[in-house]
């Protein structure tokens, strides 16, 4: 059997790393940026800053623009490989089918990976583990041949960012907790990276930890003010971190905006339910009510929308989330200018910060909401199953989306809803 030298290992890696295959020990640090997602057939491409197209077999092109260098970029789907495929563009271990990638006004669609000014952050860290905290962290400035005294002064000053002073001497197999993703976050912002893509960088801790680290790694690129990408397939995790979040479906962006707006204001069935729970009713414009169009219900009730989310469409899904119901029993009075529906309780459960109620309307649809155990505290006093009530919401608090359209699959997770629902 022949010896595999170091450099005919190196060789035959490099066709499998360029193609953005990952190996435990990878070199590679990460940069985040912020991107915008625009499909070629409704909006222009930004003039300057980071752009990509990604285009899958039948599907529109998907085009990512950086232009800032201060917020967190969420890009997530149901399919986890949409994102990924972007972040990798991005990054330079995708190829490019379609489109140009610029950072700034540079063109980087041809470059490798280790000419982009970007940095990534793999799920498995990829820490060398022969190496000492320190030298993980000064390896990319070791590789461009910074001197040793600025070495030092980097280091130390990464270190002490993510808040790991005094672990210089210890190595990866001495760390344990969220210290390793520290470590990689360090060594991928020493490089100083024009943008930082993150590839899930949490999935691997558990729920109590992630939530930390999610607090970590806003405050980090707070003080560090570049952008990153983070790509997550959590939608809790997307709607926490970020400024802006891109919702991607079968290799194309459905919605592009803020936590706020998105959820608020999803343009799309499939964004409506992809972040947190919608309940969604199909309806026909009917007229309109001063500042508001009026949807007519499959079961002859009217409720009022805000005009501007119609848009010119007759047929017309209306959207309003859990917690912006009000349960009011059937016997009391329901104050006016609310949207209201009329239904049966089907079921309660109790969730500790809410209750979770599923009641069928008199148009057969079944409808969540979620009321916070405020006045209602105890067994005794919650809505019983069978009890009539009126559901009553602002007309403010209603979206409008394009009857019909994909819904993601599968379903927000029960932690994901209860959260959505017990917060807001």
């Amino acid at each position: 059997m022949g010896f595999a030298t170091p450099i005919n290992v190196i060789r035959k890696m490099i066709p499998r790393l360029l193609r953005g295959e990952k190996f435990a020990w990878g070199w590679l640090g990460v940069q985040m940026a912020e991107v915008s997602l625009q499909q070629t057939q409704t909006l222009g491409l930004p003039s300057n800053g980071v752009v990509v197209s990604s285009v899958l077999p039948g599907q529109p092109a998907a085009h990512v623009g950086i232009r800032k260098r201060d917020v967190i970029l969420s890009v997530n789907g149901i399919r986890v490989d949409s994102p990924k495929e972007v972040a990798r563009m991005i990054g330079g271990f995708e190829e490019v089918t379609a489109g140009r990638i610029f950072l700034g006004d540079d063109d980087v669609t041809d470059l490798p990976p280790f000419k982009r000014a970007t940095n990534t952050v793999f799920q498995n860290y990829a820490l060398f583990p022969h190496l000492s905290i320190y030298e993980n962290v000064a390896f990319g400035l070791r590789r461009k041949g910074v001197k040793d005294s600025e070495i030092r002064s980097r280091v130390t000053e990464m270190l002490r960012l993510v808040e790991l002073p005094g672990f210089e001497r210890r190595r990866p197999s001495q760390i344990s907790g969220g210290q390793p993703q520290r470590v990689a976050l360090a060594r991928a912002l020493i490089n100083r990276p024009a943008v930082l893509l993150l590839d899930e960088p949490l999935g691997a801790l558990d729920l109590k930890l992630r939530k930390q680290m999610q607090v970590e790694l806003k405050r980090i690129q707070q003080e560090v003010g570049i952008t990153f990408i983070y790509v997550t397939h959590d939608q809790e995790e997307a709607m926490t971190m970020s400024d802006r979040i891109a919702v991607m479906s079968s290799g194309h962006y459905e919605q592009l905006g803020d936590p706020e707006n998105l959820y608020e204001r999803p343009a799309t069935r499939f964004v409506a339910g992809f972040l947190g729970v919608s309940n969604l009713l199909p309806g026909r414009l009917a007229g309109a009510d001063g500042e508001y169009r009026v949807v007519r219900l499959a079961d002859d009730t009217d409720v009022r929308v805000p005009s501007g989310l119609v848009d010119g469409q007759q047929d017309v899904e209306i959207g309003v989330r859990p917690e912006k119901i009000r349960l009011v029993a059937a016997a009391e009075t329901v104050g006016g200018g609310l949207n209201r529906l009329s239904g049966t309780i089907d079921h309660a459960s109790y969730m500790g910060v809410s209750t979770q109620y599923q009641i069928r309307t008199l148009g057969g649809q079944t409808i969540t909401v979620y009321e916070q155990n405020v006045e209602r505290t105890v067994h005794g006093s919650l809505h019983q199953r069978g009890q009539q009530v009126h559901l009553t919401w602002s007309p403010d608090h209603t979206f409008v989306v394009a009857k019909g359209g994909d819904e993601p699959e599968p379903a927000p997770s029960e932690d994901s809803a209860r959260t959505s629902g017990g917060v807001r």
